[in-house]
């Protein structure tokens, strides 16, 4: 056994690279300004009650011009909010008007609360929404569709169908994932990426009783429209050249709405730009001793062939070197199901790694937890990292609980698996709904987390949509 500490792996921007998206983004602006024919403007539809869009359109203004941080001594933790304008940061405007905008009458937001099963109110409410921005999307030149959600329409999808609240905020926040999941499936179809925010997360200063200040909220507000709106990317990893083109993927398992099957939801993302294509499967076993599901060697096979048809599609030419991220272990049946579409590929180099939980922990001899990167290696196939952890940078550890690392087993592998760990750890920092440094999981399962939390709701006869913005 040996612990060693890896380095944070750096972001590249327009004009330079850094470790932090945030100060990356002011500094040297989005990765994406290299790119002579990009857009410079992000076109907003609207969706919400006249209370609720007033309250965004002050928030879009405080945006534009900027908020300044959280008076802290950890400055790079809070750090103030520039704005977002055509010739700093982002380097793009949020244009918004009246035309692009579509009001909720307050009495239909009575009537459903009024519905007496939360079911019902829940599909009531989607199909309120969905009317309107079926309406933009069809009838408006936009790229991204905010959807404004009253609190007490929020209040009343989180109820019990006697009307008492639920116990927890854990159980609320399930339920209305429950209302974002289904409007994001119906709603997919148009072609036009969401954005769902609640009216309270609106207010500003003394009035946000949240748990981030203002300019960190609008910071990831910012960052996550830019990518939704503009199809692009604000950071990239820094590219390593003298390693092959990879490609990443990640599979998880998702039950249906029903709760009948389990089906696969896997999330490719193209090397280190981050470009993305997502894939449903088909329904799979569950073990009899684990009760964890798996893939028969048929369709692992056919699921990696679609993906790698997919990113031939996307760049002309297949990667040297595919690495799976696995939210379980991986079966003899996966692996040679993987290792023939490798072969007929002529992919030369492969990593499949299982990422799941551990109850191993790592003590540091200060009341500080592990820094995030640390890594025990148990053997040279076996490993715990922490990618969440005390940060140099930020001079502290920015979470609120103790962190849990990640158990890393390594199956057919080409690399080392400090090697492996690096990946991974820089793989949490290319989920662009969260500009903090310190993401958890790598985006290869962030993403095919979210891809079924919402998949469940496409039909199966609906071709869903590939870019993972529709998802986030």
């Amino acid at each position: 056994m040996k612990v060693t500490v890896i380095e944070e792996p750096l972001l590249e921007f327009g004009k330079g690279t850094h470790i932090c998206p945030r100060n990356g983004i002011e500094r040297m602006g989005v990765y994406d300004t290299k790119d002579e024919l990009r857009r410079s403007e992000l076109r907003l539809g609207i969706v919400g009650r006249g209370e609720g869009v007033d309250k965004l359109d002050v928030w879009l203004d405080l945006c534009r011009n900027g908020i300044v941080g959280k008076e802290s001594e950890l400055s790079n933790l809070f750090k103030g909010f520039g704005g977002v304008s055509a010739d700093y940061g982002f380097f793009t405007r949020l244009l918004s008007s009246p035309s692009f905008t579509r009001a909720i009458q307050k009495s239909s937001i009575v009537k459903v609360s009024r519905i007496k099963t939360r079911e019902e109110r829940v599909v009531t409410a989607v199909n309120l929404y969905y009317e309107q921005v079926q309406f933009l999307a069809e009838n408006r030149a936009i790229d991204v569709i905010i959807c404004v959600i009253p609190e007490e329409l929020f209040v009343s999808l989180t109820q019990k169908d006697s009307g008492s609240k639920k116990d927890t905020g854990a159980i609320e926040q399930y339920m209305e994932h429950d209302f974002r999941r289904l409007l994001k499936a119906k709603c997919m179809h148009l072609g036009i990426p969401l954005q769902l925010v609640l009216e309270s997360t609106l207010l500003t200063g003394k009035a946000n009783r949240g748990n981030q200040d203002d300019a960190t909220r609008a910071w990831n507000f910012a960052t996550a429209l830019y990518y939704k709106g503009n199809k692009t990317v604000p950071w990239r990893l820094k590219e390593e050249r003298f390693k092959p083109k990879s490609c990443y993927v990640g599979i998880g398992f998702y039950k249906s709405r029903d709760g009948e099957t389990i089906s696969t939801s896997l999330a490719q993302v193209f090397d280190e730009f981050g470009h993305g294509v997502i894939l449903r499967g088909t329904p799979v076993v569950i073990d009899k001793n684990d009760k964890r599901p798996f893939m028969s060697e048929e369709q692992a096979y056919n699921l990696l062939s679609s993906a790698l048809s997919e990113y031939d599609k996307a760049l002309m030419q297949m990667p040297a070197r595919i690495v799976i991220h696995k939210t379980s272990k991986f079966r003899d049946t996966e692996i040679r199901g993987f290792c023939r579409v490798l072969e007929e590929k002529s992919v030369r180099s492969k990593d499949f790694v299982s990422i799941t939980n551990t109850d191993i922990r790592l003590f540091s001899q200060t009341s500080y937890p592990p820094k995030r990167g640390t890594l025990l290696s148990i053997n040279e196939n076996e490993g715990v990292l922490y990618t969440r952890g005390t940060i140099d940078f930020y001079q502290t550890y920015p979470g609120a609980y103790v962190p849990n690392p990640l158990k890393i087993d390594v199956y057919e592998n080409d690399s080392s698996l400090e090697e492996l760990a690096e990946e991974i750890l820089g793989l949490t920092k290319m989920n662009w709904n969260n500009t903090q440094l310190d993401g958890r999981l790598p985006i290869t399962l962030e993403c095919a987390k979210k891809v079924g939390d919402i998949m469940k709701y496409v039909d199966v006869g609906e071709k869903p949509q590939v870019s993972y913005s529709f998802y986030m």
